[in-house]
């Protein structure tokens, strides 16, 4: 039984958020709510989707037609969505977490994260841009929104709340901020061997954040990487299969990201098997700090993450 196999991280609210979730950006309608079926058919319990992905209705779809077949209940499952950028401003917070409940017809919600730490001009456009095809801020602080974000926390609309994209500085100001109520229960980060994050991951889990990496594997051209593959082959696994092993090794969560069946049911096959420390060590001296998501459009915002070291 696949489940059992998953460990989890856990949460300071005491909740276990496993270390495999299926990532469902670039999902297509349709596509979404299938990959969602297959991947809570064969083991998968936590989903991590957003507002901005634009198919949360198709992913409610999948987790209820599993709910409905008795595959799963509301309560085994770790759900994560996230707050877009256009509803930074601390009224619009609420609204924003209800329509993403609405259109997945839950209850509640395991996790839910400032997508970004840039708030952009609140409107019907994703990406308000100006001439200069940067984004038009809404003049906001991430500090009320996460304000808002606590007062989720205590309406019961979320268990826990946290945060993605953020620096270390822009953590540690919501960690100093007068009258704190809830610390960020995760930070989600892009994280790879060209991007290891060791300064940041080790930051936040000093703080007792835990962290989730993200990637797109179609970007990283790592996994034509000879040395990937080499250990891969040592291994009899995939490249992708090592790739996420590297991150779960780190005690850190992983969003495997695909639409495809065979791939969905693989990404899961991480625990039957452990890197050498030798495997790890050259995994992390791969590192380029090279991004694959480097949020140029964002890059003249006040509050754009990607100018410190960490």
């Amino acid at each position: 039984d696949m489940t059992k196999m998953i460990p989890a991280v856990t949460l300071y609210n005491g909740a276990q958020m496993p270390t495999v979730g299926l990532g469902t950006w670039r999902a297509e309608p349709g596509k979404a709510s299938e990959a969602v079926k297959v991947a809570l058919s064969c083991g998968y319990r936590h989903i991590d989707g957003a507002f901005v992905y634009q198919n949360e209705e198709e992913v409610g779809a999948g987790i209820h037609a599993m709910i409905d077949q008795g595959v799963v209940q509301r309560e085994d499952l770790f759900i994560a969505s996230k707050l877009w950028c256009t509803f930074h401003v601390p009224s619009l917070v609420r609204g924003a977490c209800e329509r993403s409940l609405c259109d997945l017809k839950l209850d509640y919600l395991d996790l839910y994260l400032i997508h970004f730490p840039i708030g952009m001009q609140p409107g019907d456009e994703m990406f308000p841009e100006d001439e200069n095809n940067q984004i038009i801020s809404d003049g906001s602080s991430f500090l009320d929104t996460w304000e808002a974000m606590e007062q989720l926390v205590d309406d019961g609309l979320v268990r826990a709340v946290g945060i993605s994209n953020f620096n270390k500085d822009q953590i540690e100001a919501i960690l100093n901020k007068p009258g704190l109520k809830y610390k960020p229960a995760n930070n989600q980060i892009e994280c790879h061997p060209y991007l290891t994050q060791e300064k940041l991951i080790n930051y936040c889990h000093s703080k007792g954040i835990s962290v989730t990496a993200y990637n797109n594997p179609q970007l990283l051209f790592t996994f034509k990487y000879p040395t990937i593959l080499a250990i891969a082959r040592k291994y009899k696994k995939t490249s992708a299969q090592v790739l996420m092993r590297f991150h779960t090794q780190r005690n850190v969560a992983v969003i495997a990201k695909s639409a495809t069946p065979h791939r969905i049911k693989e990404n899961i096959q991480l625990f039957d098997f452990e890197l050498s420390e030798e495997d790890m060590k050259t995994l992390l001296s791969l590192s380029k700090s090279w991004r694959g998501f480097p949020a140029k459009w964002a890059s003249k915002h006040k509050d754009y993450p990607f100018n410190t070291e960490y």
